[in-house]
């Protein structure tokens, strides 16, 4: 029999919004007001002080945190050259004194290697080295803070190092580090994986964090992600950390370019809330 699905539950802003700004606080004050144990938001370049504002303004309302991130091909921990690899280790740390600074409890994102770029080549030995030594270097920093690093693996089409959870179960035990996890994230799991109880159960030793996704990126339990399964194996394993909606729309531009999000897919309120609807169900349908 499963064991009891118990997580807090989250809400990626970047429905909204990738930039960190006083703009986000009436959206977490409406989040907090549906029922989101927690955010979560993209860390840019903002001044550590506006995270800072942020975090506080996140405490007032009692909501807890995480960010995600990615890094580009100067900051590319898997980069053959040790420079480049320096400026991840440097690029990373600021990242980390961010999420630090607005309490965050996760780190999570593709920051094992450089988004969307890509060698044409499948992934190499030393590259997978390469960045597990970043990622080591890196936990120390985070352990310090008292964040958890979650590499994310993504679909072929925006990654190579890590596309499955065996991928990233082999990169995460090479960084051997206790603050350097893993996260499972189902939108790209329906385009990699075979079967998500395999997924889930491979990464389970290692995984920290979750993002509920739907196969469209609108609102989980619209679309065809095997959910139960999903949702069966993870109250398997006794998984107990964030369960984090992460949805698109093209509220901010920039950004929906920047993922090639070309049209929208459901309101982003819409999503908070029959998201949140259906991530509670699930859990209940699959608590002893």
């Amino acid at each position: 029999m499963p064991n009891s699905l118990v997580s807090p539950v989250g809400f990626n802003v970047l429905a909204w919004t990738a930039v960190m700004s006083e703009e986000l606080n009436p959206i977490t004050e409406r989040l907090k007001t549906i029922g989101y144990d927690g955010i979560e938001c993209f860390v840019d370049n903002t001044d550590v002080s506006a995270y800072r504002q942020f975090g506080d303004h996140l405490n007032q309302l009692g909501l807890q945190s995480t960010c995600v991130v990615v890094v580009g091909p100067d900051e590319n921990p898997a980069s053959e050259s040790a420079k480049v690899r320096e400026q991840a280790v440097d690029f990373l740390k600021g990242v980390i004194d961010r999420a630090h600074a607005m309490n965050a409890s996760v780190l999570c994102g593709p920051f094992h290697s450089a988004f969307a770029t890509f060698t044409r080549r499948e992934p190499q030995p030393d590259e997978y080295a390469h960045s597990a030594e970043v990622l080591h270097i890196v936990g120390d920093y985070a352990k310090q803070a008292n964040i958890v690093l979650t590499p994310e693996a993504l679909n072929r089409f925006e990654c190579y190092l890590c596309n499955t959870m065996e991928q990233l179960s082999h990169l995460v035990h090479l960084a051997d580090h206790s603050n350097v996890r893993a996260m499972f994230d189902t939108h790209h799991a329906n385009m990699e994986e075979k079967q998500f109880s395999k997924a889930i159960q491979t990464i389970a030793p290692v995984l920290a964090h979750v993002h509920i996704s739907e196969n469209d990126r609108g609102t989980p339990g619209d679309g065809h992600i095997p959910w139960d399964d999903t949702f069966r194996t993870l109250a398997e394993i006794d998984y107990k950390g964030w369960m984090t909606i992460e949805a698109f729309t093209r509220n901010d531009i920039d950004f929906a370019n920047s993922i090639n999000v070309w049209r929208e897919y459901n309101d982003p309120w819409d999503i908070a809330e029959n998201g949140l609807k259906f991530i509670k169900a699930m859990q209940a349908k699959y608590a002893n």
